[in-house]
């Protein structure tokens, strides 16, 4: 039988409360001091794992303190120094062309707009709402990655597969002071118990509210 509005709203309650007593300190996993150092960091991470992007930031942050940094050296240089990364190439590109308009246009400080941020070379809306939220505590969307699109379809919040529906349909679900928490916690919670492969139900401290555990069937 088909869920109500009014389940699936106290379901999505149940989910909260559960997600935020299982990781009550889940943030970004990007390493970073500064709201400029996340936005570098996000458009690193494009299709590339955390893990190997803090690899790179260690020591590119080191070399790297501001946007006239980044100007300043050649595009070589900079390719030289986030090889390791997908497509860092293009990601150089962006780092550079990004940095060039904070300088001219924003006084070389990362805007607290989403309008301002997707203008932003390499800037797409989810890594506009990870600067935001993450940096300055700006709610302006959910953000959704392969983990939080995959738990949320598990849960059944979504039947959406692209990510700007699924986004579109967890912020009409939540409370907008949940949106940047729940990314958080959902992606600490797909990375350690609902994997991709084997989601492990019978540690899941959501299993319960979840429609698709394999402890159901």
């Amino acid at each position: 039988m088909k869920e109500t509005r009014e389940q699936l709203n106290l379901r999505v309650t149940q989910i909260l409360r559960a997600l935020k007593k299982t990781y009550p300190q889940a943030t970004c996993a990007l390493n970073h001091a500064n709201p400029f150092e996340l936005l570098v960091a996000t458009i690193l991470s494009a299709q590339c794992t955390d893990e190997r992007v803090n690899i790179v930031t260690a020591n590119l942050f080191r070399k790297y303190r501001k946007p006239e940094d980044y100007v300043a050296v050649s595009r070589e240089e900079l390719e030289r120094d986030i090889n390791s990364v997908t497509f860092f190439r293009n990601k150089a590109k962006s780092i550079q062309e990004a940095s060039r308009l904070l300088i001219e246009k924003h006084g070389g400080q990362v805007p607290q707009t989403l309008e301002e941020l997707v203008e932003l070379p390499g800037v797409g809306r989810k890594t506009a709402n990870v600067v935001l939220g993450t940096a300055f505590g700006i709610p302006t969307g959910v953000v959704v990655d392969t983990h939080v699109a995959r738990v949320s379809q598990r849960l059944v919040l979504t039947e959406n597969k692209q990510p700007e529906k699924i986004e579109a349909d967890l912020m009409k679900l939540l409370p907008k002071k949940e949106w940047i928490d729940f990314s958080h916690r959902l992606i600490w919670h797909g990375r350690r118990v609902c994997q991709a492969r084997k989601p492990l139900c019978e540690i899941c401290s959501i299993e319960k509210f979840c429609p698709s555990s394999l402890l159901k069937k």
